[in-house]
């Protein structure tokens, strides 16, 4: 009977007898019956697929809104107090702003695979001691596994057979080289990446072959308990979510005072009829509720998705568009983040000359060879060319040109890949014709730690042989100079070996070659003659940085955004890309420049915050570790941004404020873990996105004063005429026209402001920023002051020629000095003629049509008698827009003062 299956039992410490035993299993695989028991245990092997937001989820979703709730209230008092035209514009709006989150999610859904993706869909098996095919579902704990090089593994397993096995476990571990296998057991206390005698699931073969006992399936497994650890975070508002949700409340507190104060001020002071105050009341209740504001939130994160998207970034959460404006960490994996995930060959070293220069990126089969800055021709160089014979031909990979793209790909290992490269950049054709041809190869083999071809013809054959540099160095007796073969002696072994030291502290990965003439009647490798070899050379390769990694992150820092590295790769080899890109900054005084997991381990909760404050690089992270550092982060009150492209990656990509995956390196897991998707796996596009982030908190922030500031204007200007016992300045449907197509218009306009580029010059927005804060009031008091002011005064003016004239050309001042106001409210900082006036199309193709609507309703005979407007002359309507013009001249006075004060300090 199988054991029920203990998701904590350390196998990697077990024996393989051990591990058979636990599962009363054999060499020769279960019997049926043991499946079938085995099955009723442990279910199948897959994992539970997360949940599918449906079309109709996403659609309510958008109506979930404490701002929608306002404005359906509203409209429902429009429609019992005869304004029902207003409640249809109101609810019309509420629908289309739906329309426009609906639309934006459903398309970023549909550009994310599932997580089912992951899931192999076959696996080689032995049962009843035969070899079997079945769909990996079928996998049972107990089960032996059969796997070869480029194969997906479909469970966790302990090995019990592994020939030169290479497995690639980037997506789980981190680790971009792939890991050399073996069947010994392990400590107890040895870390996941570590664990080289176990396969995880979701990982795959880079070469050799193995047979494997399975131990874990569906959740019981790596890939397993990260899907369990992300559906027990529960999901949380995003920060804009919860900012317009407190800018709904201040707007119904604004809405609801306004109306009450007019209306009670009125009461007892003015000398208006009870049914005309009611009805300009519950019209100034209307009109402070900015119905159009939901909508003008979305088109501002429509606009904000749309420029992201262009700039290679993918939004699924709608509302982290502003919430990646505000984020104050961003935590990054290394490989294929802020690297190429590229194994490159930056140096070549051979015996007696100075170090060579290899430029050119990736598998792109292009570069120079260059000594002491002066470009060198490998072909006039002996010992160079046969090291990059050795590259070009003991090498199993192949770099293949993808010509719809024009990119260049790697079949194979990343090392041979980057071999073969390095000799391809050469130009040099090596002999692989009928005379001279492969006779026989070893793929690497973990014993020997070298790999090796048996090369020539019927009359001229070698050993071709790459390894690690120590062990070649061991087995060679001569070494090649360019006047031929010598001996190798002490001198000239310290000097390799310290060559070798010296490239490894710059974490690069030293690769030896070497070669033996052999007998010409060879016909294979014979392991036991891989011995008193002709040393060559040695190369040192690096996953190169990205191009422009390092401006992104010194883009971050002038932002005021911390920037840490949290990855599964070396401890050395991340310290040696945060210093290229950056990250670690040498010039400040710090002891400690990175940790790995165990020194986290090893620390207390105090220790361990005090550690994340203050260190940058992380190294050989679990997930649960990478999972711990965003949550302490954010219980600091930071707003963390969460980078990654591995299912390692995901808990913390789900937990962080915003989860941001890799489009073309990513696992499936970290997308569906993720609210935004980067298209181009760049690092730098994560800070573009900051960026238009920051700006769509700007628009957001400028459209809401500007509806603020006009509101006010109009309930200061109708309280101080009811409270001196005058006539209302304007009915309830001038009032409720002026919110409609005024602020309408006009506040669509400033949805679709750019960034002045300034916003990354910028500290991050506080996470407890208000939309509406105390920032403003300067602003708004003048503003609101100007307006009412010049309303009072054409009130007065023409109140001696009838209310209707003076109603007239307070709607006109009005209108117009909104107007205005949009010019101002393009930036509160820069004046409107430095960033240009015609910079904006859109504000002014708004004032355009704003002013023909005002004209035509005033000067149409129909409509003047809807608005019940009074003729207006030409001069008279010429004197009213230039009054109003004040409002930007006061606009452009207020900015000026503020830019001298701000420099005095």
């Amino acid at each position: 009977m199988t054991k029920k299956l203990n998701k904590n039992s350390a196998f990697h410490t077990k024996e393989i007898d051990e591990t058979l035993a636990h599962f009363s299993s054999s060499a020769k695989g279960l019997t049926d019956a043991e499946v079938e028991n085995s099955r009723k245990t442990h279910g199948y092997n897959e994992i539970p697929e997360a949940r599918k937001r449906s079309w109709v989820w996403l659609l309510v979703k958008q109506f979930k809104s404490l701002m929608v709730f306002i404005l359906l209230v509203a409209a429902i008092i429009s429609y019992f107090t005869e304004h029902a035209i207003d409640a249809y514009v109101i609810l019309a709006v509420i629908i289309i702003n739906a329309l426009i989150g609906f639309a934006q999610e459903l398309k970023a859904e549909q550009a994310v695979a599932s997580l089912r993706n992951m899931i192999v869909q076959k696996a080689r098996v032995l049962r009843n001691g035969e070899t079997l095919v079945i769909s990996a579902k079928e996998l049972v704990p107990g089960d032996i596994i059969i796997l070869e090089e480029g194969e997906s593994i479909p469970a966790d397993a302990r090995l019990i057979e592994a020939k030169n096995l290479l497995v690639t476990e980037a997506s789980l571990t981190g680790e971009s080289v792939p890991v050399l296998k073996h069947t010994k057991a392990l400590p107890e206390n040895t870390a996941l990446a570590d664990q080289k005698n176990m396969l995880f699931k979701g990982t795959f073969l880079a070469g050799g072959y193995a047979k494997a006992i399975v131990c874990g399936t569906g959740l019981n497994t790596a890939i397993g308990e990260i899907a369990e650890t992300l559906s027990s975070i529960k999901k949380v508002k995003t920060n804009f979510q919860q900012k317009t949700d407190v800018l709904a409340k201040q707007m119904a507190v604004i809405a609801i005072g306004s109306a009450a104060l007019l209306f009670t001020v009125g009461y007892f002071m003015g000398n208006s009829e009870w049914d005309e105050l009611l009805l300009v009341s519950i019209a100034a209740l209307v009109s402070a509720i900015p119905e159009g504001l939901p909508a003008v939130l979305s088109i501002v994160l429509a606009i904000g998705s749309n420029r992201m998207a262009k700039r290679n970034a993918i939004i699924r959460e709608f509302t982290s568009v502003e919430t990646l404006g505000a984020v104050t960490t961003i935590i990054t994996d290394k490989t294929g983040t802020l690297t190429q995930n590229t194994l490159t060959v930056r140096k070549v070293a051979v015996f007696g000359e100075d170090d060579i220069e290899v430029s050119g990126e990736g598998w792109f089969p292009a570069g120079n060879f260059t000594r002491n800055n002066s470009v060198i021709e490998p072909e006039e160089h002996t010992v160079l060319k046969k090291l990059l014979q050795i590259s070009a031909i003991s090498n199993n990979s192949d770099i293949r040109h993808n010509t719809e793209n024009n990119t260049y790909d790697l079949a194979g290992d990343p090392t041979e890949g980057a071999l073969l490269v390095l000799a391809k950049k050469s130009g040099i054709k090596f002999k692989t014709d009928t005379s001279y041809s492969r006779i026989d190869d070893l793929p690497f083999n973990s014993k020997l730690k070298l790999r090796a071809t048996l090369f020539g013809n019927a009359s001229d054959k070698e050993y071709l042989i790459v390894g690690a540099p120590e062990k070649i160095l061991q087995l060679s007796t001569s070494i090649l100079t360019p006047k031929g073969e010598v001996v190798m002696n002490d001198s000239a072994s310290d000097n390799i070996r310290q060559k070798i030291e010296e490239w490894s502290n710059q974490a690069m990965r030293v690769i030896g070659l070497a070669y033996k003439k052999v007998s010409a009647s060879a016909d294979g490798i014979d392991e036991n003659g891989v011995e008193e070899l002709v040393f060559v050379g040695i190369t040192g390769m690096i996953d190169p940085p990205r191009p422009d990694a390092r401006e992104a992150v010194e883009k971050c820092r002038i932002a005021g955004i911390r920037v840490i590295m949290a990855t599964g790769d070396h401890i050395n080899t991340a310290i040696a890309i945060a210093r290229s890109v950056a990250i670690i900054d040498d010039n400040e005084k710090q002891d400690i420049k990175a940790l790995n997991e165990q020194q986290l381990a090893e620390l207390d909760e105090q220790e361990f915050d005090e550690a994340i404050r203050k260190v940058n690089v992380f190294a050989r992270l679990t997930p649960k570790t990478k999972l711990k550092i965003a949550q302490r982060l954010q219980a600091m009150g930071e707003l963390v941004a969460m980078t990654g492209d591995g299912v390692n990656d995901a808990p913390a990509l789900k937990q962080a404020d915003v989860g941001v995956s890799m489009g073309i390196m990513g696992t499936d897991v970290a997308r569906d873990a993720s609210q935004v998707v980067l298209a181009d796996d760049n690092f730098s596009t994560i800070v573009s996105a900051v960026e238009e982030g920051r700006i769509v908190f700007t628009n957001a922030r400028q459209t809401s004063f500007f509806l603020v500031t006009t509101n006010f204007a109009e309930i200061t200007t109708l309280v101080t005429l009811v409270a001196l016992g005058f006539p209302m300045a304007l009915t309830a449907t001038q009032i409720l026209w002026l919110n409609l197509v005024t602020d309408g218009v006009g506040d669509i306009a400033l949805a679709t402001e750019q960034g002045h580029n300034d916003v990354l010059e910028e500290k991050p927005v506080s996470k407890t920023a208000k939309i509406l804060n105390w920032s403003i009031l300067p602003f708004l008091l003048m503003m609101a002051g100007i307006m009412t002011v010049l309303s009072l005064i054409v009130y007065f003016y023409f109140l001696p020629e009838g209310i209707e004239k003076a109603r007239t050309t307070v709607f006109i001042v009005m209108a117009f000095s909104q107007l205005f106001n949009l010019y101002n409210m393009r930036s509160l900082k820069k004046s409107v003629f430095e960033i240009g006036f015609f910079t904006n199309k859109y504000i002014n193709l708004a004032v355009f049509v704003s002013v023909i609507i005002q004209i035509v309703i005033i000067e149409i005979p129909f409509f003047e008698r809807i608005f019940l407007f009074d003729p207006v002359y030409p001069l008279e309507f010429i004197t009213l827009v230039a009054m109003s013009s004040l409002v930007l001249w006061g606009g452009e006075f207020y900015k000026f003062v503020r830019r001298k004060l701000y420099l005095a300090h």
